[in-house]
């Protein structure tokens, strides 16, 4: 395929108002199929935090809000107000256009000093903050001031962060990232201790954002050691105003090589992120905090003077204990004073976290001397600080056991100079092996492979399993402090760390809105019928959640996904069975999860899509070489099938969230697949199964209009909405595959034509074929049918979809009367039950609606769930599990996704014709 643009997120929605530059003319295709608002006829929006204590120690907090067609222009501006009604600084820009151009999504920054209580959005002028965050390019640096510090980001070398200052004061320096790669590997040990040291090297930097409330620059660049350059990154530095704090997002993707059965490669024995940090106070003035469990903390100094066998006086200890300045040692107990010289400074800390499970730290004076255990426990926050009573800096990494191994080091503490590693893959664990887990097992040929999917439900080809360009992001927060904070300070930071402060627009707004297809309403437990739904509904999303602990879905590239199939023999997931194992969005349980959120609003819920949709849009799919673009099938690793396809690389599955939160990294996975159909020259998704000869021809490339087409337009669609580089591209395409899907002879129902990648268009097949799969719709192109349908009018792609959605779950007599031959009656009828009731609804068809429900409730798939299921958890322990807690054997992510998704929008759709 074509190489992917390096510079992935529009410049047009990096800062506010940016995207005026873009006009087009409305053409007949592109009227509205739903009226337009009255320009400004919106009202204003009330904003909530997600969690309660609003923005606490963050720095800020970044929300998209959605508004009804017409109701907006591109230019206008908004304003914000607390619920004193007093103005609050808010800096907004557009991130989502409806096709006549008015505003479909804008996203709103605060910064400091927003209260923990609602918020009201509405159109104005908004208020500026008292102190800006300024960008000053113009020297060898490029400066960022909120107001209260001050960065000086490198455009050049290894340093990210020159410096951070607050005043006059230097509070930390030299912020670099770091890479150990292990050449060697040792099967059934740690591993050789011989590793190679690797730094960044910035390529480009750029300024996405440049004020009044929040500015954004990325970076990216390699890791090198002499000649080498490798594991490129993507550094986004975050900063707001009034904030004494920044935030960076930090992604790698892996380009190393490991081979199957090879113990040399490109073994990573940690990653991390360094910064320095001048120490100018006493040694007795010093302090370290580690973050434990919860809130807890590790709170000493460099050189402490309490517990000693001479007593300084308990206003000194307390000082000390508090983190404060010490008073003048002349006023101390002079047995103390005059022997400071005998007590040890401890210089050096480290907290590691090697599994889900446990922590520990010890600590040492200095290089070359032994260490001692200072404490542990099972969870760390993954907080930390080192400093004194004239400035010091705190540092957190998010997720920090959730996806071990990680680590925490302080070094040198006792010296002019400190040195804070955060190690998102910590140097104590087992080098990473990324190595494909089997040896073949004789999967030679396409038929033997064929059969091993028929034992294993593993798609497996050789050379296939491979995690080349495999990505994962993590999210670290910086202070700068002009003291050591309290207690009660830091422990507000550990929750900043842990839990970023979400502003979030509440499912009325959403539903007003008319966003995402119209396909969720709030809650309903107005009859027993909707209320025990709800009561289901409630119950899968808990028992997804308890065995993501249970079962420990930990780790750095795995946390965020959940196990496909369970085994009732072992009472365990399939964690090792082929296919069977992780889910990677098969039969899309994130859309069940955002759907979920956005009718409810719930915070556990948005924090569970939250953590998937970060690894299913990282790990699950390719971002570098040949398979850039392409997604896994689910498998016993997150690369390890074959299937290489996009259905998972969807983009269906990361727009929620990025219009929900403005995420910029996201929006580079988003619009890395606009030039996707170019994959289709480099593999063919059904190679395995085609009984004809096939070559792929540029423009003649066969594509399927289910779970190929549906991941191609979502992509389009997206980039056209958001109005990104290739928008003008991206909308052509939209338009020429609907009218040449809708020019079938049967629609949808035909199943695949041929495309040209040159016109964007697909040959209309006159022979008229039925070719219908179980899977086709049920990977986002139900809700992206049903947004295309609500922007675009075109009243034969609309006929096409709604035909396929009258006759998936009709009789066969029904099919064969309308295609003259009838494709049957295949699997998932539940899950199809949500196509009935969007026809039902379009249609006016009271038939229709009452065969959703009846497919819904009585479907003929055994997989389906039923009202007679058994909604009710076992509980297990041991000798029968590894650890006590519950299973549900009946449960699989399969028949929970489709559940989820058909019982939320069934209920949206046709909820008044429920039967009782």
């Amino acid at each position: 395929m074509a190489p992917i643009p390096r510079r992935s997120l529009l410049k047009a929605a990096a800062v506010a108002g940016a995207a005026a530059q873009f006009s087009w003319a409305l053409g007949t295709q592109d009227a509205q199929a739903a009226p337009r608002a009255e320009p400004g006829d919106a009202d204003p929006v009330t904003l909530d935090w997600l969690e309660e204590g609003g923005l606490g120690a963050a720095p800020g907090s970044t929300v998209g809000v959605p508004w009804p067609k017409g109701a907006y222009e591109k230019d206008q501006t908004f304003a914000l107000k607390d619920a004193d009604g007093k103005e609050m600084p808010v800096q907004s820009w557009p991130i989502g256009y409806w096709p006549d151009g008015s505003l479909k999504w804008t996203a709103h920054a605060v910064g400091t000093g927003v209260g923990a209580g609602k918020l009201t959005l509405a159109a104005g002028a908004p208020a500026a903050p008292e102190k800006k965050v300024t960008v000053d390019k113009s020297g060898g640096t490029i400066d960022i001031s909120t107001g209260v510090i001050t960065a000086k980001i490198g455009k050049s070398g290894s340093t990210l962060v020159k410096s951070v200052t607050r005043g006059s004061t230097e509070i930390a320096k030299d912020g670099r990232l770091v890479l150990l790669r292990q050449p060697e590997i040792e099967d059934g040990d740690q591993g050789a201790e011989k590793y190679e040291r690797f730094e960044s090297v910035i390529g480009e930097v750029e300024v996405e954002q440049d004020g009044p409330v929040r500015a954004v620059v990325r970076i990216d660049g390699k890791h090198r050691k002499g000649g080498r350059s490798w594991l490129p990154f993507s550094v986004r530095l975050y900063f707001y105003a009034g904030a004494e704090s920044f935030r960076m997002v930090h992604t790698i993707t892996f380009d190393g090589k490991q081979e199957p059965g090879k113990a040399s490669g490109d073994f990573i024995r940690g990653i991390g992120v360094r910064f320095k940090v001048p120490m100018r106070d006493a040694a007795y003035d010093r302090h370290i905090r580690i973050g434990g469990e919860g809130t807890g903390l590790l709170r000493e100094a460099v050189k402490g003077i309490t517990g000693l066998r001479r007593d300084p006086g308990a206003a000194v200890r307390t000082a000390q204990f508090e983190g404060k300045k010490l008073p003048d040692p002349s006023t101390w107990d002079q047995r103390v004073t005059t022997r400071l010289q005998y007590i040890p400074e401890w210089g050096d800390y480290t907290l590691s976290q090697l599994s889900a499970d446990g922590f520990g730290v010890r600590k040492r004076t200095k290089k070359g001397h032994g260490w001692i255990p200072a404490g542990g426990g099972r969870r760390a926050s993954g907080f930390g600080y080192v400093g004194g009573a004239s400035g010091g800096f705190a540092f957190g990494l998010r997720d920090f056991w959730e996806k071990f191994p990680a680590q925490l080091d302080i070094r040198d503490a006792q010296t002019d100079e400190a040195e804070v590693t955060l190690w998102l893959w910590s140097p104590e664990a087992q080098p990473m092996d990324l190595r494909f887990y089997h040896d073949g097992m004789g999967q030679d040929t396409y038929p033997e492979q064929l059969e091993g999917l028929n034992i294993t439900y593993e798609d497996y080809e050789p050379g296939f399993g491979t995690p080349y360009g495999i990505a994962r992001t993590s999210e670290l927060l910086f202070w700068a402090h002009e003291s050591t904070p309290s207690a009660e300070a830091m422990a507000k930071q550990v929750e900043a760390v842990r839990t970023p402060p979400q502003l979030a627009a509440p499912p009325k707004q959403l539903i007003k809105a008319g966003v995402f297809g119209k396909l969720f309403a709030e809650p309903d437990r107005s009859t027993a019928a909707k209320a025990k739904i709800e009561d289901h509904l409630d119950f899968l999303f808990t028992y997804y959640k308890d065995q993501v602990e249970m079962r420990r879905w930990y780790g750095f590239w795995d946390y965020g996904d959940i196990m496909h199939s369970y085994d009732p023999s072992r009472h365990q997931w399939c964690y090792d069975v082929g296919g069977y194992a992780w889910d990677n969005s098969e039969l899309s349980p994130d859309l069940w999860l955002w759907f979920a959120y956005m009718r409810s609003g719930r915070a556990d819920i948005f924090r569970f899509a939250e953590a998937m949709t970060r690894h299913t849009g990282e790990v699950d799919v390719y971002h570098l070489g040949k398979w850039a673009g392409l997604g896994t099938r689910h498998g016993v690793q997150h690369y390890a099938d074959s299937a290489k396809q996009q259905r998972i690389a969807n983009t269906t599955y990361r727009r929620y969230y990025y219009f929900l939160t403005a995420d910029e990294r996201v929006g580079d996975l988003m619009h890395a697949n606009v030039d996707s159909d170019e994959t289709f020259l480099v593999l063919d998704p059904i190679r395995k199964i085609r009984t004809e000869p096939y070559t792929p021809d540029r423009n003649a490339l066969s594509i399927g209009f289910g779970t190929d087409w549906s991941g191609l337009v979502s992509a389009w669609l997206t980039e056209w909405e958001r109005r990104g580089p290739k928008w003008e591209k991206a909308k052509a395409r939209v338009l020429s595959t609907m009218e040449t899907i809708a020019a079938q002879p049967n629609g949808f129902v035909q199943g695949n034509a041929l495309y040209d990648l040159d016109t964007g268009k697909f040959a209309v097949d006159k022979e008229a074929k039925v070719s219908v799969s179980h899977l086709s719709a049920m990977f986002g192109l139900v809700e992206l049918n049903a947004e295309l349908i609500d922007q675009i009018d075109m009243p034969k792609f609309k006929e096409a979809w709604l035909d396929y959605c009258r006759y998936f779950n009709a009789t066969k007599a029904e099919q064969a009367a309308r295609y003259g031959s009838n494709f049957g009656n295949l699997l998932l009828f539940q899950g199809h039950s949500r196509q009935d009731a969007y026809a039902a609804v379009q249609l006016k068809d009271d038939k229709l609606a009452a065969r959703a429900w009846r497919q819904f409730y009585s479907s003929a798939d055994p997989w389906d769930y039923k009202e007679s299921t058994d909604w009710s958890t076992k509980k297990i322990e041991g000798p029968t599990a590894l650890v006590p807690g519950s299973e549900a054997a009946w449960v699989s992510t399969n028949a929970t996704a489709l559940y989820g998704l058909a019982a939320i929008q069934n209920l949206a759709l046709v909820g008044d014709k429920i039967p009782s």
